[in-house]
């Protein structure tokens, strides 16, 4: 009897969901190409001056975050499972005028040519609910990490993804004690996507996240959490004054986001 990889059926899911990214509203890719940064005002915030620095963006999709990094002179390097979605971000590179270096790779897994090397590693959104285990992710980001380098984290809260899709009820723990397995019909910048794939994931509660880290001897420096998030990637969503968006009945009661920043202790 075969055992399914989980990470093999997210690899597929991610191939699969890279034409309908492109082509969707959610990552406007021709506004993206005309200059617009896609980085948020938290991701902004927590990255500071990036001129000049090297910066690891781990998870980078199709390359768009990473590029904006660039875009602000960040010497940028771009990690990711996906195959397909690398293929497009060195041709989305190539269209910008912009260099970075990209490496495919699961997350998980040491990359020794990484060691030593960068100033910020840099991960965000819809990136850790794909890892089954925090311990491996967390001593590969301190590994990379220079003396004195920082990790700029920011992610959809874990109470988030304790509800059912339609935000009804709540159907997952907030802590990591089940595999959430999964069929995907679409994807959450195209639901009408022809997509009908399985997928693997896992809540991190927020103990578990910043324990991990703390075990690798990061010293964590900043921690917010936010009550609406900058991407409209939920089902029964409204918008605030703010630009955020926020559950329906739920506005200013669930943490949607939360960011940090965490140190790796100089030499």
């Amino acid at each position: 009897m075969s055992t399914i990889d989980p990470f093999e059926a997210n690899r597929a899911l991610w191939n699969a969901r890279v034409p309908h990214h492109l082509s969707s509203r959610m990552y406007d890719l021709d506004g993206f190409v005309a200059g617009r940064n896609s980085l948020t005002a938290l991701e902004r915030e927590l990255l500071g001056d990036v001129a000049g620095k090297e910066v690891l963006h781990l998870q980078c999709h199709f390359g768009q975050d990473t590029l904006s990094v660039a875009r602000l002179g960040g010497r940028m390097t771009g990690l990711d499972i996906s195959d397909a979605a690398l293929d497009e971000a060195r041709k989305l590179a190539a269209r910008c005028g912009l260099e970075a270096s990209w490496v495919l790779s699961n997350v998980v897994e040491h990359r020794p040519e990484l060691d030593g090397r960068f100033d910020v590693v840099y991960t965000s959104y819809g990136t850790i609910g794909w890892l089954p285990d925090l311990a491996p992710w967390a001593a590969n980001i301190r590994r990379y990490l220079k003396p004195g380098g920082k990790l700029v984290f920011v992610e959809f809260h874990p109470a988030v993804w304790m509800f059912d899709n339609d935000f009804t009820h709540v159907q997952y723990s907030y802590f990591n004690r089940e595999t959430i397995a999964e069929e995907e019909e679409g994807t959450y910048a195209d639901r009408g996507a022809a997509i009908k794939l399985p997928s693997y994931s896992w809540n991190h509660d927020l103990g578990e996240v910043l324990t991990a880290l703390l075990n690798e001897g990061l010293r964590l420096e900043r921690f917010t959490e936010e009550d609406g998030s900058p991407h409209d990637c939920f089902a029964n969503t409204v918008q605030g004054a703010d630009g955020l968006y926020r559950i329906k009945g739920m506005e200013g009661k669930l943490p949607m986001v939360y960011g940090l920043i965490g140190v790796k202790p100089g030499e």
